[in-house]
């Protein structure tokens, strides 16, 4: 009995790092500012059939509507309250977003804004998107209700100067966002009731966003009033998959250590470094990261949600700086996102965008608040175009087939160790996934010519990059592994995708 006592124990202790995807499906993707009945088709038309194990999703709750022409992305990290409508939907569509998606194997993950309310700045009034009351000035959110006996006013009255200063970071306005009182018990139920609403309604798990503005002791006891999982979908005793928002790249008072017993912190160094290595800058190669991960000063890997852009950085907010890769260098990019599907570390998540028109004016995109594709406020659908592209402005580098095809890659080589690993001490490097996988890149100045050890059984494999595998036949390049394991690998230094990917389910 004790014995049991103690495996339930670890179970529950375990269960916030797991991601609750189906069995063999091992990356979701944040289709940033969706709505959700595009979502919902989505999941049944795309990334169920394509492997996706989830979506992380704008957050669903009632925040203030900015009134400008375009209606700015960061509304949504502006509550108002813990209703459930948005420009993305109201509660009845999230309802069957979550339920269609959950039926196709695609798990929700939801953007929980739970560290603030919105900014002091606001005027009082209904320019909210369900049109509830508030009034930031007297910390009136009638809807919840908050007052000001739930906010931080007492600890500190003003901005974050000092990010030295654990204090004042966990304590003090973020960017003038009222900073909730996350020691009353009160509080932490009201955010537990909402978490709990949506857990019933079948979510699996959460981005905690700004963890590091809360302390991590806040974060445990609200998760510890979270339900179970809906068993409809989910197994008995289910915990939510947790996932905190904590930028630490070194040289501040907070680390995400201190964040690791609470769930996976979203590990931004490793877009920063790893698109560092791709642009080649400050002499980084690529065969330098035959250590990648823990190696690099990176957290655990059982701790980590890695990406190679998010939806701040790719704006050149939050994190990571010059150097992160977005679908605006389309050819680094996929190559960056290659590798880290490709490579073992992690729970990966992969960025879908929308387009917006950037206006550099002293090194600053002076147009990065713009919000998703729109008509007089209202988000556009995603349209699918005959290629499978989106249209209306949608990016949806998830459908790039570059980036589609490597998440398959993924769910192939799950569970594979890091094999045969081959560089030549510069730009190009080769590594595999046990008996499963290999992957090539070239990134350097001049052509790839190599015959490599693969791991993989003999037979004639398609490379999933240049084309897909379709009834027996391959639309791209074709490689031919011999009998002991080894293929001969060609790569321009021009080509339009510098890599090449194989696995067991690309064999012909």
């Amino acid at each position: 009995m004790k014995f049991l006592l103690l495996l339930s124990a670890i179970g529950l202790c375990w269960a916030q790092y797991s991601p609750n995807t189906q069995q063999g499906r091992t990356s979701i993707v944040h289709l940033f500012e969706w709505r959700w009945a595009d979502i919902a088709a989505e999941c049944e038309r795309y990334l169920g059939p394509k492997g996706f194990g989830g979506v992380q999703v704008s957050p669903p709750n009632e925040n203030v509507v900015i009134n400008n022409p375009y209606r700015p992305w960061w509304e949504r990290y502006q509550p108002v309250s813990y209703k459930l409508c948005t420009r993305s939907g109201n509660e009845g569509e999230f309802k069957d977003m979550v339920t269609r998606c959950n039926n196709v194997g695609v798990r929700i993950y939801v953007d929980a804004v739970i560290n603030h309310m919105c900014g002091s700045g606001n005027p009082a009034g209904t320019s909210s998107t369900c049109g509830s009351y508030y009034n930031p000035g007297n910390r009136e959110f009638k809807a919840v209700p908050y007052s000001s006996y739930d906010f931080n006013d007492n600890k500190c009255n003003g901005e974050i100067s000092n990010y030295n200063d654990a204090n004042q970071v966990r304590n003090c306005r973020l960017s003038g966002l009222l900073d909730l009182a996350l020691e009353k018990d009160y509080v932490r139920t009201k955010i537990a009731d909402y978490m709990n609403n949506l857990i019933n309604i079948g979510v699996a798990g959460f981005r905690l966003d700004a963890a590091k503005h809360m302390w991590p002791g806040d974060i445990k006891a609200i998760l510890n009033k979270l339900n179970n999982l809906n068993t409809k979908w989910f197994s008995s005793g289910s915990r939510a998959f947790i996932f905190q928002e904590v930028i630490d790249l070194g040289g501040e008072a907070i680390k995400s250590s201190e964040y690791f017993g609470n769930g996976r912190v979203t590990e931004f160094k490793y877009g920063a470094k790893l698109g560092t290595v791709v642009r080649k800058w400050n002499g980084e190669k690529l065969s330098y990261l035959k250590n990648w991960g823990e190696g690099w000063g990176l957290v655990p890997s059982d701790r980590a949600l890695v990406f190679v852009d998010n939806h701040d950085n790719q704006r050149g907010h939050g994190a990571g700086g010059a150097s992160i890769l977005t679908f605006w260098d389309a050819r680094m990019y996929k190559m960056a996102v290659g590798f880290m599907l490709a490579h073992p570390y992690g729970f990966a998540r992969v960025m879908s965008s929308y387009r917006w028109d950037r206006n550099f004016q002293n090194g600053k995109d002076v147009n990065d608040w713009i919000g998703p594709p729109n008509n007089n406020g209202a988000t556009k659908p995603v349209t699918i175009n005959a290629d499978t592209t989106c249209g209306n402005g949608w990016v949806c580098e998830h459908r790039w087939r570059q980036i589609r095809n490597m998440v398959a890659f993924r769910n192939v080589a799950d569970g594979q160790p890091f094999s045969n690993w081959w560089d030549n001490g510069s730009n190009q490097v080769a590594f595999g996934r046990g008996n499963r996988a290999f992957i090539v890149i070239n990134n350097d100045d001049r052509s790839l010519s190599a015959n490599l050890q693969t791991g993989l059984p003999a037979g004639t494999y398609c490379d999933v990059i240049s084309g897909d595998k379709v009834n027996g036949n391959c639309s791209g390049i074709k490689i031919q592994v011999s009998g002991d394991g080894r293929a001969q690998f060609s790569i321009s230094n021009s080509a339009e995708d510098p890599f090449i990917a194989i696995h067991a389910e690309s064999k012909l």
